[in-house]
């Protein structure tokens, strides 16, 4: 049942960090906001990307579930092929879905699993029957996994190709590697197949050098942009070309070297955000953050950024419609401090004052 809740902006008063998602204690002082937010959906579990069809929003679940969203509120089993890991961070995390599921009832899924003792990732297409999904078919294998950096976001672009973030698997080192999958962005044919026009030949890689990117959008003119996770704060937003080294482990923040990307905006060494999906609207990107518990906006036009949506603990994506933002938050993945109804989805309009 949707519902309004007066918005709470949250100060930070103390900061440190960590790896992961980071989830050390916070000390916070509350204050409040002129602005609301509508509540669509609640008792989520661990909820990673939000999609929108016609009315209907899916949102998918670490733990394995789709939730469908119309006049009620579904959860839908997900059949996998291989075990879903548990891992810090892992899971069902990054869903979209595919531009005839109309016709089809096909969506794309990213997922972390184990396999005799090892934990990988794997990009597959889902089947929607009879209000379940099933694993149909595989289309990248043996993504690279560790303890933490799974990387994770799906997204389709205005070219109409699959785009999926990777995470460097705590080895810093792979994210250099152009024979390793780990650290990149990917791209792909939504048959699997490698484009022809991708940078390297017979490669999914369209970019390298990344740590833990979990953010992917476009502006009208497709422009790509990304999100991603630094080490100990300098958490970064970049934008994205096709065949370019944004650096990892070598440079971050504002260190510069050759062949190497900087980018747009960073947390510095004193801040961390922990950021995750994004979106495109008006000039300007609305990021979620985990670490900086907020909805954070960055104005491509001035340089700027603000928290414009706070108070409601860790955020894990976003989603622009017309002039709508809907986002989720994340307190029930272990390292937030949820309520009886947590995790849930919101809806705010923009501009946010």
């Amino acid at each position: 049942m949707k519902k309004w809740i007066s918005l709470l902006l949250i100060l930070l008063v103390g900061c440190s960090s960590n790896n992961g998602d980071r989830n050390e204690q916070i000390d916070y002082q509350e204050v409040t906001a002129p602005q609301a937010v509508e509540v669509i959906a609640e008792n989520l579990q661990i909820p990673w990307s939000i999609i929108k069809w016609n009315d209907t929003f899916f949102i998918s679940e670490r733990t394995g579930s789709i939730v469908r969203i119309d006049s009620q509120t579904v959860r839908q089993k997900v059949h996998l092929e291989k075990p879903l890991s548990t891992a810090a961070e892992a899971g069902l995390l990054g869903f979209v879905l595919s531009p005839d599921f109309e016709q089809s009832d096909k969506a794309f899924a990213y997922y972390t699993y184990e396999d005799s003792g090892n934990q990988l990732n794997r990009i597959v297409t889902l089947k929607l029957e009879d209000n379940e999904w099933t694993e149909q078919e595989i289309l990248i294998d043996r993504i690279p996994s560790g303890q933490y950096h799974h990387g994770g976001r799906l997204k389709i672009g205005p070219d109409g190709k699959l785009y999926a973030t990777t995470g460097d698997a705590t080895e810093p080192e792979i994210a250099q590697d152009l024979s390793s999958l780990g650290g990149k962005i990917l791209r792909l044919n939504l048959d699997g197949t490698i484009p022809d026009d991708n940078p390297f030949p017979n490669s999914y890689i369209y970019s390298y050098g990344h740590r833990n990117p979990q953010g992917l959008t476009w502006s009208p003119d497709g422009t790509m942009y990304a999100s991603e996770h630094g080490q100990s704060a300098h958490d970064e937003i970049n934008l994205i070309k096709a065949g370019q080294n944004y650096g990892w482990p070598k440079i971050q923040g504002d260190q510069h070297f050759e062949g190497m990307v900087t980018p747009l905006f960073h947390s510095d060494s004193d801040m961390t955000w922990a950021p995750s999906g994004m979106a495109f609207h008006q000039d300007k990107l609305y990021v979620a953050t985990l670490r900086g518990n907020a909805v954070r906006e960055f104005n491509l036009k001035t340089s700027e950024s603000r928290e414009v949506v706070t108070g409601l603990g860790r955020i894990r994506d976003v989603l622009i419609i017309d002039d709508s933002l809907y986002f989720v938050s994340n307190n029930t993945d272990g390292r937030g401090n949820p309520d009886e109804s947590d995790d849930k989805l919101y809806k705010i309009e923009l501009p946010i004052k």
